[in-house]
């Protein structure tokens, strides 16, 4: 999602398709098990079919539609039938088969969709393990430093924060989107039991998911095209949307992997 100080022309539409994005995706969040677990998979698949569309946009017709489903169904059977290693080494097998079926990029395909994959990994996991009210938290800090991103950056303008990779957006907006996401840590202590470190483990998602709209911003312009896909009016496609989540929710599973979020949040 890009920031600048220009005009709100498009936030209706923005508005509009974020709303029903909320709506169900917070449904799916509410409902948990394999509600979520159906709405993740199908969230990655979609992505997936749009990553492969980029940079194979000459393939014949199916091939990126086929990748996207298997995506889909390998992560719901993965999640369910595996677990450890056997987990990741059937996640990285996947990204291995979709990447060298590319006739170029598969470097990029690779970490793209690896990252893509153990991010909805985390998504799931951080559900079912440590419970909505963390996921309420993760997508609070994503959305928040967003829109804080968005307002701050037209409203205020100012400098851009890397204008040959993506030339909308500018630093009062990266530091809006900071800001807000302390103050959502903050006031969400409380609410998962957590000491002052859930504000540093805010901040440092916050900046994880603008660094995820950047990369994303970076495949695009590499790829030539200004949008992901044409599925959601105002925003692009789902890899554009969920372009700050996705790196949002891989570093909360490497957080929380590594053992350092039960640490900082003590």
């Amino acid at each position: 999602m890009s920031t600048d100080a220009g005009s709100f022309s498009d936030l209706r539409d923005r508005v509009l398709s974020g709303v029903v994005m909320a709506l169900v995706g917070l449904g799916a969040v509410w409902a948990g098990g394999i509600v979520f677990l159906i709405f993740v998979s199908l969230l990655c698949g979609v992505m997936v079919w749009e990553l492969l569309k980029m940079l194979d946009p000459e393939a014949a017709f199916g091939r990126a539609e086929a990748a996207g489903f298997t995506v889909a169904v390998a992560l719901f059977v993965f999640w369910r039938q595996l677990d450890g290693l056997w987990l990741v080494g059937a996640l990285a097998l996947t990204v291995l088969i979709l990447s060298l079926r590319l006739p170029r990029d598969r470097l990029i395909a690779g970490g793209y969709l690896t990252l893509m994959l153990f991010a909805c990994i985390g998504l799931i996991a951080l559900r079912s393990v440590y419970g909505w009210e963390w996921l309420a938290w993760l997508v609070l800090i994503v959305i928040g430093s967003d829109v804080a991103g968005y307002f701050a950056g037209r409203i205020i303008g100012g400098p851009k924060l890397w204008p040959r990779v993506s030339p909308k957006k500018t630093w009062s907006g990266t530091v809006a989107g900071w800001a807000l996401a302390a103050v959502i840590g903050a006031a969400f202590m409380g609410p998962l039991a957590a000491g002052a470190g859930l504000i540093i483990v805010s901040v440092l998602v916050a900046m994880a998911g603008q660094a995820g709209d950047i990369a994303e911003s970076a495949l695009k312009r590499h790829a030539g095209v200004k949008d992901s896909s044409n599925l959601i009016p105002g925003h692009g496609g789902f890899l554009d949307r969920f372009d700050a989540m996705i790196a949002a929710a891989a570093t909360m599973l490497i957080l929380a992997e590594t053992g350092l979020l039960a640490l900082l949040v003590r």
